[in-house]
């Protein structure tokens, strides 16, 4: 049951995150063309990677073309990777024993 809702949590950030980047890329757009519309903010898109959007957010970096010059996305999203892959597992394993 636990595992279930920690799934359906990880799906909604992943989707939030990927519509959040297409968001952003629009109102870029928009932006440049002379509107001026709110942008989100870096720090939103940091944590949302951090609390395991991070593959919607490569993803949507790839597709969108969208702060894809900014090396602080590429650290964050390694970051968030290695924290979800590595050390995520290695907790819930120590926390098991």
């Amino acid at each position: 049951m636990l595992a279930q809702l920690g799934f359906i949590l990880l799906a909604a950030v992943n989707i939030a995150a990927y519509f959040l980047m297409w968001l952003d890329k629009q109102r870029a757009i928009k932006n440049g063309a002379g509107q001026n519309l709110r942008r989100i903010s870096e720090n939103t898109f940091f944590l949302l990677s951090l609390l395991g959007g991070f593959l919607a957010i490569f993803f949507a970096m790839q597709q969108f073309r969208h702060k894809t010059k900014h090396p602080s996305f590429y650290f964050v999203v390694i970051f968030s990777a290695a924290i979800w892959l590595f050390v995520m597992p290695y907790m819930y394993v120590k926390l098991e024993m």
